[in-house]
């Protein structure tokens, strides 16, 4: 599969995701007019409730555009707590990546599943195995771990984004920290729309071992 050279990229030096100023670009995108006249974010919304996740833990919740669709008794986390702050004003139960060990919900195999929607692109190879070796002992034997990442126009989209990854990267990702991958998908349409619809996405679930 073709790869996107990281190199052409709209900011080399990459912003970071912690800044107050890329939570106010989040909220910003999300509520233009157009955007809160049209449920944009419907179709995302169902394709993870179609997954039937169970409990999840989103990793990387953002501002709560995935997790306001999880089932109850999920939980989001997420390193800039501008973003935690947001989540939790919608009523979101979210935390902080550094509080969340401390929280009653932080139960060794308490959660069905993992979501990281929109991280990985953002870290390197040697964080994102650090990422899921932090948080896969929160989710049960059995349990899945779903990735979402962007395709080449909503990679070129945003300027903290550093690392291209498309179904060979998760896959690559997957089978290193012990996951079985078990479904690859594009989303919302085929893969060669990916140049053209800055919100076609790579979906990648895998599954923990059941023993």
């Amino acid at each position: 599969m073709e790869r996107l050279d990281p190199s052409v990229h709209p900011d080399p030096d990459g912003a970071s995701t912690r800044a107050a100023q890329y939570t106010d670009r989040l909220v910003k995108l999300q509520t233009t007019w157009w955007k809160r006249l049209l449920p944009v974010q419907a179709p995302y919304r169902y394709n993870v409730r179609r997954l039937r996740l169970g409990r999840t833990l989103d990793v990387g919740c953002g501002i709560g555009r995935l997790l306001v669709a999880l089932p109850p008794g999920s939980v989001g986390v997420d390193h800039n707590r501008d973003f935690v702050e947001h989540a939790r004003g919608l009523g979101l139960p979210a935390y902080a990546t550094d509080e969340f060990p401390d929280t009653p919900e932080a139960k060794a195999e308490s959660f069905d599943s993992i979501l990281l929607a929109h991280v990985i692109e953002h870290v390197d190879e040697g964080t994102s195995d650090e990422i899921l070796q932090t948080f896969l002992p929160y989710v049960r034997r059995g349990g899945a771990v779903h990735f979402i990442t962007p395709q080449e126009w909503g990679y070129r989209s945003d300027p903290t984004h550093v690392r291209f990854t498309d179904f060979d990267s998760l896959h690559a990702l997957a089978r290193r920290n012990g996951l079985a991958v078990e479904r690859t998908f594009s989303y919302p349409f085929p893969r060669w729309m990916g140049r053209l619809f800055k919100y076609n996405e790579f979906n990648v679930l895998s599954r923990r071992p059941a023993s």
